[in-house]
């Protein structure tokens, strides 16, 4: 049987939808540049934004070398000291130096808490100061004297950030430290910068400091992008610290450009020991802020004068000269060194003088940190006589022989060409290198470089010439505070070493700047006094002269230089 299945209901029919308009095609709208600088500050993104983590960077060759071999008793600091004519406002000059730390990001880090199993020393970098840098000591007679004093004994932690210290000293009672007439007027503005030579050096604050100035100058200019009319010599020699005005052109005497070698002026052997200043402790000092009578100590103490160029010797206009400044003051540090040792009766033995080349840019994207590599000049063990550069009959030497002491420099010249012309793998050396890329903790690695470091302590070099040379910008902190006239910079003067001398000039300058430093435990201010004074005379007998030169003097007695 079948049946009909009743008939489904009719669905009614759905509504005619009207026709929706055609929506105009928009027009393609242009690409907005991003606000200057939002690219780097605030970087565009379409997911939620993550927790900023600040930037760690492992500890460069030299940082971690220098962090191995840190003393309580010797701080690493690098102390920088530059005079003003004029005054400057506080509040003015705090900004622009954050605003200078902030344009080299490189400098605002602090090291990251360490233990011995880490693989590296790393450093963080921060978007801020952790710590006010800018300090405003009480004025006072003596407020230069304290800050040089913390400048060698105050380190900047380097746990904050950044480890810098601007110390502005006014008035500025600026005798120098050697008991010497004034370098620079008792008025005006003292900047003094102490950093931890761990984490930059001097160079790269001097950039920093160059942007401040030019940021409280209100310069429209970017920073450092170029150098202040005067900065550099006319003639454009290759020294700069060779003053802005030159006698005029001699003929070039006939020196072979490379001089024979002298006999005994061979470069020492890799096993012989260089020289070591003799130590002198013979006069007992009065610490003034102690009253306590002392031969010797820890820390370090300073001496700052300043010098005259030493004429260079004449060569033809456009041409590069025989030697430079750079070369005399070598020299001059060399035969200090000899000279001190013989009269102390030390046995002769070859002089050895670490020289750090900087082969950085000075402009605003002058790379912030240790940038500079260590070479060793070597020197004879016997001196030469200190003969006059002139003739007997007073003219200059044209047709004789030269000097030993101006063969000497010939060779001097050669030297520091060649070793400023290479770039070795390491800056400090392949021991250094290869210290550094073991694959060991931090704890292991200190250990392994402190022992190291003793047991290679015969063979440090003798001492360490840093010549800064023509600083390449103006300093200038505008009609009120004006342009730089003194700028000194001390490096650090550690044992075995025991000595650094550092040179330096303003950019329109035709003063040597010089700073002495040295380790109490080599020598007393009495004795520091005494080697200044033949570095002083060791100098001038490096300079040309084409008139008759005086005759060397005697040999000081012992108040003048002399062992006791």
């Amino acid at each position: 049987m079948t049946a009909l299945e009743p008939a489904r209901p009719v669905q009614p029919a759905r509504p005619v939808q009207p026709v929706q308009p055609v929506q105009p095609v928009q027009p393609v709208q242009p690409v907005q540049d991003d606000p200057p600088g939002s690219r780097d500050v605030h970087p565009r993104t379409t997911a939620p934004t993550r927790p900023h983590h600040p930037t760690r960077i492992p500890f460069p060759l030299v940082d971690e070398i220098s962090r191995h071999c840190l003393e309580d008793d010797e701080p690493e600091t690098v102390h920088i000291e530059v005079h003003l004519p004029g005054r400057l406002d506080h509040e003015r000059l705090r900004t622009a130096f954050h605003q200078a730390l902030a344009r080299h990001p490189r400098v605002l880090m602090r090291q990251v808490p360490t233990r011995w199993w880490h693989r590296h020393y790393t450093w963080q970098l921060t978007p801020a100061p952790d710590v006010d840098p800018v300090v405003f000591p009480p004025p006072g007679p003596d407020a230069l004297a304290h800050a040089r004093a913390r400048a060698l004994t105050d380190c900047p932690p380097l746990d904050a950030s950044p480890p810098v210290r601007l110390e502005v000293i006014e008035p500025a009672h600026a005798a120098p430290a050697d008991g010497r007439p004034p370098a620079v007027p008792s008025t005006g503005t003292v900047l003094l910068l102490t950093l931890h030579h761990t984490a930059l050096d001097g160079p790269a604050c001097l950039r920093i400091l160059a942007t401040a100035a030019e940021l409280y100058a209100g310069s429209t200019e970017p920073a450092g992008s170029t150098e202040a009319a005067g900065c550099t010599s006319p003639s454009g020699s290759a020294d700069p610290t060779e003053p802005p005005a030159h006698p005029p052109r001699l003929p070039h005497p006939p020196y072979p450009p490379h001089p024979p070698q002298l006999p005994g002026h061979s470069r020492p052997g890799l096993l012989t020991r260089p020289a070591r200043l003799a130590p002198d402790h013979s006069t007992p000092t009065i610490n003034p802020t102690t009253s306590s009578t002392s031969t010797s100590g820890s820390g370090s103490g300073m001496l700052l004068t300043e010098l005259s160029v030493p004429p260079p010797p004449p060569h033809p206009t456009g041409e590069r000269p025989p030697y430079t400044v750079n070369d005399q003051l070598l020299v001059a540090t060399y035969l200090m060194a000899a000279r001190w040792n013989q009269l102390h009766d030390r046995p002769a033995a070859p002089v050895v003088i670490t020289m750090p080349i900087d082969d950085r840019p000075r402009g605003p994207h002058m790379p912030i940190g240790n940038g500079t590599r260590l070479a060793a000049v070597p020197f004879p063990s016997t001196t030469p006589p200190l003969t006059p550069h002139t003739s007997p009959g007073g003219a200059p030497h044209t047709t004789s022989a030269p000097t030993p002491l101006t063969r000497l420099l010939h060779r001097t010249s050669a030297r520091t060409r060649a070793l400023k012309s290479t770039t070795p793998r390491s800056p400090l050396g392949l021991p250094a290198a290869a210290l550094t890329s073991l694959p060991l903790p931090v704890g292991p690695r200190r250990a392994l470089t402190r022992a190291l470091r003793s047991l290679a302590a015969p063979w440090t070099p003798t001492t360490l010439l840093s010549n800064i040379g023509r600083v390449p910008y103006p300093l200038d902190f505008g009609e009120t505070g004006g342009r730089a006239t003194a700028v000194w910079f001390s490096a650090p003067a550690r044992m075995p070493r025991g000595l650094s001398i550092t040179t330096a000039a303003t950019c329109d300058g035709d003063r040597i700047h010089l700073a002495l430093r040295w380790s109490r435990a080599l020598l007393d201010e009495a004795a520091a006094s005494r080697l200044l004074d033949l570095f002083r005379s060791s100098l001038a007998a490096t300079a040309w002269s084409p008139g008759t030169a005086p005759a060397p003097g005697p040999v000081p007695s012992a108040e003048e230089g002399g062992a006791p």
